[in-house]
């Protein structure tokens, strides 16, 4: 097999750079890291600025490029963000995909979408790949229609890799916290928190999300796949196991409903993801969940 040109949009994200990292052990792959923020750096390739909403610019990264295989990470996550300007949401949730489909049908590329397990409305998680969606919020909306832009585009070369509530680590400053890392800063300051115990998900470790990502692309595999961690866990119980994994107080912890704490956006509380699919047809094998903690506490670890 000819070693492929994989295009990586938001590379300066979590997941983005989880993405990079991944598709840099690919044998012989040449990695092209883009993103509207800071270079990323990486051993496989180079790195591009592009913003994944002018078509023009896509078009001719596509054409200095011509990648194989697009791994698109670009986009708007942030749950209130989606509800207080929806327009913008769309735009960077949406109308990116379509432009992104679009060229890798012109140019012969694959394209690999993570989305959400927000696109369901969380009343009987975890869900499978084949129930019914029902987003409860723009988020959630805007990621479902992403997925719906993909099968209705002229594009055969496309798969859809939900997962939920991703940590890691990423490199560099990133403005944004996961929750684990939120977790590990406010009780290592000695701060008490208010941490949702009504919201279950399947949390996920970025590496595994990553490798389960390049299974679907190095496979040639389409359609939808759940690729997330194997636990469903309450939010406050992760943060409860966050705390015993990194040896801090979990006395700070407090439980509270999610209304009280993200009153601007309603959340689906019985979510996350079934993973069968993901473990039969692509070999995926998430770490559990208290490895994947204290491989983060390792990786944080090496970076103070």
């Amino acid at each position: 097999m000819i070693p492929p040109r994989i295009l990586v949009t938001g590379a300066g994200g979590l997941v983005g750079q989880a993405l990079v990292r991944a598709a840099g052990r690919w044998p012989g792959a040449d990695v092209l890291a883009t993103g509207r923020g800071p270079a990323v750096a990486h051993d496989r390739g180079g790195y591009a600025r592009l913003d994944v909403l002018d078509g023009g610019e896509v078009e001719r990264t596509f054409q200095d490029f011509a990648p194989d295989v697009v791994l698109h990470a670009a986009g708007q996550a942030q749950v209130e963000a989606c509800e207080q300007d929806r327009q913008s949401c769309w735009a960077l949730n949406v109308d990116a995909v379509v432009t992104l489909a679009a060229a890798c049908h012109r140019h012969g590329a694959r394209l690999v979408l993570p989305s959400t397990d927000f696109v369901f409305d969380g009343r009987s998680g975890p869900y499978a790949e084949g129930d019914r969606p029902a987003p409860a919020n723009a988020y959630g909306r805007s990621k479902l229609a992403a997925e719906n832009a993909l099968r209705t585009s002229h594009l055969t070369a496309w798969a859809v890799a939900r997962t939920t509530m991703v940590f890691g680590v990423p490199a560099g400053e990133e403005p944004r916290l996961d929750v684990v890392r939120w977790v590990v800063r406010e009780l290592t300051a000695g701060r008490p928190i208010r941490v949702a115990d009504d919201q279950w998900r399947t949390p996920t470790y970025d590496d595994d999300l990553a490798d389960g990502v390049l299974r679907i692309a190095r496979l040639g595999r389409q359609g939808v796949f759940h690729v997330s961690g194997r636990e469903q866990v309450s939010v406050v119980e992760l943060a409860r196991r966050v705390a015993g994994a990194f040896d801090l107080d979990a006395s700070l912890i407090e439980p509270a409903p999610t209304a009280e704490i993200h009153p601007g956006a309603p959340r689906p509380l019985h979510a996350g993801l079934l993973i069968l699919r993901a473990e039969t047809e692509l070999g995926f094998r998430p770490r559990p969940l208290d490895a994947a903690l204290g491989a983060v506490r390792q990786r944080l670890g090496a970076t103070v």
